[in-house]
């Protein structure tokens, strides 16, 4: 395996956790607090990061627990039917997120040939993903850039407040 591609895709999957650390970071305490929509938006991509580096995904469990809500009681504020079982503070969801880091970073770094030819397969169904490891990373990293996007634009609609671009995480080791 090249180092070089393990080192680029490393430098970008972990500058897009670690704008997302600071944009958790930024938020204030009482706007966290207040504004629901950021809640579900980081615990939703804090629990997707990690379930999207299960391999295989039916193995996936999360420290910080959640349950499965059919739409009729799913809060206003949730983006899908992944319901945590309580608040979680901060603290706690940047220590999600370190689990998060720690387990790309790891997955990343222990790349192989042959680790790439496995897949991230889904229960049949619909929707069901059968990615490679590879799309499934860079859909992984799609994913919280997305999220990262969508909590700064409340923090500057909210406070008139945003992290600063993070072009590379620093280099795997």
């Amino acid at each position: 395996m090249d180092y070089s591609f393990k080192e680029i895709l490393w430098k970008q999957f972990g500058a897009s956790l670690d704008m997302l650390r600071n944009t958790i970071s930024m938020c204030p305490e009482e706007l966290f607090v207040s504004n629901k929509r950021f809640f579900y938006m980081t615990y939703h991509t804090l629990v997707f990061l990690d379930y999207y580096l299960t391999l295989p995904p039916d193995s996936f469990s999360s420290p910080l627990p959640f349950t499965i809500k059919d739409s009729e009681e799913i809060p206003d504020e949730a983006l899908d039917d992944v319901i945590p079982n309580k608040f979680y503070s901060k603290t706690e969801l940047l220590e999600y997120l370190q689990h998060g880091h720690n387990k790309c970073h790891a997955l990343i770094s222990n790349l192989t040939s042959e680790k790439l030819r496995e897949r991230f397969v889904e229960p049949p169904g619909e929707g069901a993903m059968d990615y490679s490891l590879l799309e499934i990373l860079l859909y992984n990293m799609r994913h919280v850039q997305h999220h990262v996007g969508q909590l700064n634009l409340l923090l500057r609609q909210q406070l008139n407040i945003a992290p600063r671009w993070i072009a590379r995480a620093k280099e795997i080791s």
